[in-house]
C-alpha cells in the first residue's frame, strides 16, 4: 500500500525539527568554545575563502557550523515547498512551514550580524548581549514553527484562538515566561564565557559587587528566574490539562513537570561544575525540549474540538455567569477572611526579619503583592471546587456557585491578580519574595486543590504547607535570603495548620461527607481526629519554643509563648475529652488568635 504524501511529509517535518535542534546546539558549542571568530569578520565566506584551506581548529568549528546551518536552511526550504504541494490552500501546515522559512531567514541574518559586527570571541559590549538574546528568541520561534508544522502535518487540528479565556492567557504567559528565561540564560552563558569564576561563592560575590560588568551582575538572577518560570510553567501545564482534558494533554503536562525538574537539577550541576561546555549543551537541549513540550501542549489545548471545561462543553455543567457581578463579587473570589491571617503572618514575617519597621515600600509590596497572589490562588480554587461548593452550606453562596461570576471571568481575574502580585513583589521587594509567593500559590492550587483534596485525608497536612509560605515571603522581602529562623516560621505554621483546619473539619464534617471529600473526621472518625489535633498542638507548642534555644528571641516572647501554648494545649485537651461542636468552635477560633499573637510577640521581642 502506498504511503500517503502527508504521512511522508509529517515524518520529514519531525526530522527537520530534530536537525535544526542539533544545528542550534552546535551553534551553542561554537559560542561556548569561543570559536565564533574562527572565520574572522567575513560572511558568508570564511576568512575571505569559500572553503578555508589549512584551517585552525576554531576556523574548522565555525565553518562546520555554517555548513550545517546551510543544510538546515535548505531542509526548511524543501519543507515549505513540499507543504505547498501536499496541502490545500488554507491548511495550517502550509502556514507553519511558511513561518519556519521566515524565521530561518531571520536566523541567518542574526547569525551573520554577529560575525559582521564583531560580536564574537572576547567582545563584551551590550550590543552583543542584546543580539545574543534576539538570536535565542528567534531560534525558539523557528523550532516552534517547525514543531507546529510537524504537528499539523501529522493530522493535528487547526488552532482556535478566540474564546479561550484564561487558558489562552495562561499559555501565552507561559510562552513569554519561557522566552524570558531563555534570554536570561543566553546572557548568563555569555557571562560564564567572558567572565569565568573559580567557584559559586565567587560568582555570587562578583554579581553583588557595584561596578562589575553587567554580564557579571545579571548572572545571579538566572537561577531565581528559572525557578519562578519553572513553577509557573508546570502550574500552567497541569491547569490547562485540567481545563482542556485529553490523554495527550495530561501526558504532555506530566512530561513537562518531570523534564523541568531534570532541568533544574542540571542547572545546579552546571553551576557546581562552573559551566563546562558539555553541561551547557545539555542544559540548552533540555531548554529546547521544555519549550517544544509547552508549544505542543498549547497546540493540543487550543485545537478546534478541544473540550473547554470551564464553559461546560462536553457534558459538563455550564458556568457562563448570570451577569450583574459587582466589585464585591470579585472581592469575594479572593476569600478576604481567609487571606487576613495569611497576610498577617507575611507582614509580621517582614517585621520580624527587619527587627522593627522594614520600610514603607517593602511593607506595601508585601501587603499588596501578598494579597494578590493569595487571592489569585483562592479564585482558582473556587473555579475548580465549584461542584462541591454548591453542595456545602458554608460555600453555597460563593460567586462561582451562584454564577454571578463565570468560571471564565474568575480565571481571567485570578491570572491578572497573580501577574500583578508577582510584579509588585519583584518591583517593590525582590525576585526571591515574588518566587516564594508564586510557590505558595502553586502549592495551594496544584498540590492541595487539584491533587490531594479529593484523594486522601493527608490533604491538609501536605497541602496545608501552602499557608506556611507567607512568612517566608515577608522575610525574603526584607533580607533577600532565607535564614534558619525564616524556615522555623514556616515549620510553625506547617504544624499549626492541622490543629486549626481539623477543628473546622469537625464542625462541618457532614458537609464534607455529603460531597465525598476525605477529610480526617470523615475517613477515620472524630476520636482519631481529636487525637491527631492534640498531637499536632503539642508539636506546635514545642516548635514555638525553638527560637529561644537558638538565641533569636528573649524573655518577652518566652512569657507570651508559654501563656499562648498553655491555652492551646488546654483547648485541645478539652476537645479530646468532649469532641463536640462547642469545643471544636472554641479551638478553631482560638487557633487563629494564637498564631496572630505569637507572631506579634516575636515582632515586638525582636524590636525591643
Amino acid at each position: 500500500m502506498k504511503t500517503p504524501a502527508w504521512s511522508r511529509l509529517a515524518g520529514y517535518a519531525w526530522g527537520v525539527l530534530l536537525w535544526n535542534v542539533l544545528v542550534a546546539l552546535f551553534g551553542a558549542y561554537v559560542r561556548a568554545t569561543g570559536s565564533g571568530a574562527g572565520c574572522g569578520s567575513h560572511w558568508p565566506t570564511c576568512n575571505g575563502e569559500v572553503i578555508p584551506r589549512a584551517p585552525q581548529v576554531e576556523t574548522l568549528i565555525e565553518f562546520t557550523h555554517r555548513a550545517t546551518s546551510g543544510l538546515a536552511f535548505l531542509s526548511v526550504l524543501a519543507l515549505f515547498l513540499w507543504a505547498l504541494r501536499a496541502f490545500p490552500k488554507g491548511h495550517p501546515a502550509r502556514f507553519g512551514a511558511g513561518l519556519a522559512l521566515l524565521f530561518m531567514v531571520t536566523e541567518s541574518l542574526v547569525g551573520a550580524s554577529l560575525v559582521l559586527f564583531g560580536w564574537t570571541a572576547d567582545n563584551v559590549s551590550p550590543e552583543r548581549a542584546v543580539v545574543q538574546m534576539v538570536h535565542l528568541v528567534n531560534t525558539y520561534f523557528l523550532l516552534a514553527a517547525l514543531a507546529l508544522t510537524a504537528w499539523w502535518a501529522s493530522r493535528g487540528a487547526p488552532l482556535r484562538l478566540r474564546g479561550q479565556g484564561a487558558v489562552g492567557l495562561a499559555l501565552f504567559l507561559g510562552l513569554l515566561a519561557l522566552l524570558f528565561l531563555g534570554m536570561s540564560g543566553a546572557v548568563t552563558a555569555l557571562g560564564d564565557l567572558l567572565f569565568p569564576v573559580r567557584n559559586t561563592l565567587e560568582a555570587l560575590e562578583r554579581s553583588l559587587t557595584p561596578g562589575e560588568h553587567f554580564l557579571v551582575r545579571l548572572r545571579v538572577l538566572h537561577p531565581l528566574i528559572a525557578v519562578s518560570v519553572g513553577l509557573y510553567v508546570v502550574f500552567a501545564g497541569f491547569l490547562v490539562a485540567h481545563l482542556r482534558p485529553s490523554p495527550l494533554g495530561r501526558r504532555l503536562a506530566q512530561a513537562l513537570a518531570y523534564l523541568y525538574g531534570v532541568q533544574l537539577l542540571a542547572g545546579l550541576v552546571n553551576v557546581a561544575l562552573k559551566a563546562p561546555v558539555w553541561m551547557q549543551i545539555l542544559h540548552l537541549l533540555l531548554a529546547y525540549a521544555i519549550w517544544l513540550l509547552f508549544v505542543l501542549l498549547a497546540a493540543s489545548a487550543l485545537e478546534r474540538g478541544a473540550r473547554r471545561v470551564e464553559l461546560g462543553e462536553g457534558g459538563a455543567e455550564v458556568h457562563r455567569g448570570t451577569g450583574g457581578a459587582t466589585w464585591r463579587d470579585y472581592l469575594a473570589l479572593t476569600k478576604p477572611r481567609v487571606i487576613s491571617l495569611l497576610l498577617f503572618t507575611a507582614l509580621f514575617g517582614a517585621l520580624i526579619a527587619a527587627k522593627g519597621w522594614p520600610g514603607l515600600g517593602v511593607f506595601l509590596a508585601v501587603a499588596l503583592g501578598g494579597y494578590m497572589m493569595a487571592g489569585a490562588a483562592n479564585a482558582i480554587n473556587m473555579v475548580v471546587d465549584r461542584d462541591i461548593d454548591a453542595r456545602m452550606k458554608r460555600t453555597a453562596k460563593r460567586p462561582t456557585v451562584t454564577q454571578r461570576v463565570s468560571s471564565r471571568d474568575a480565571l481571567l481575574f485570578a491570572f491578572a491578580l497573580a501577574v500583578l502580585g508577582f510584579a509588585v513583589l519583584w518591583w517593590g521587594a525582590n525576585l526571591l519574595a515574588a518566587t516564594l509567593a508564586l510557590m505558595g500559590l502553586i502549592w495551594y492550587v496544584l498540590v492541595y486543590t487539584l491533587y490531594l483534596k479529593r484523594r486522601t485525608w493527608h490533604n491538609i497536612v501536605i497541602g496545608g504547607a501552602a499557608g506556611a509560605f507567607p512568612p517566608l515571603v515577608g522575610w525574603a522581602a526584607v533580607t533577600g535570603e532565607l535564614s534558619l529562623f525564616a524556615w522555623y516560621l514556616f515549620a510553625l505554621i506547617f504544624f499549626w495548620t492541622p490543629v486549626h483546619f481539623w477543628a473546622l473539619a469537625l464542625m462541618i464534617q457532614d458537609d464534607y461527607r455529603a460531597v465525598g471529600v476525605p477529610m480526617l473526621p470523615v475517613v477515620l472518625g472524630e476520636r482519631a481526629t481529636v487525637i491527631q489535633i492534640a498531637l499536632y498542638a503539642l508539636l506546635t507548642a514545642l516548635i514555638s519554643l525553638m527560637p529561644l534555644f537558638l538565641g533569636e528571641l528573649g524573655l518577652l516572647y518566652l512569657a507570651a509563648s508559654l501563656l499562648l501554648n498553655a491555652l492551646l494545649l488546654l483547648k485541645s485537651l478539652a476537645l479530646y475529652r468532649r469532641p463536640e461542636r462547642r469545643t471544636a468552635v472554641s479551638l478553631y477560633k482560638y487557633s487563629m488568635l494564637y498564631l496572630a499573637l505569637l507572631f506579634a510577640a516575636m515582632a515586638v521581642d525582636r524590636a525591643v
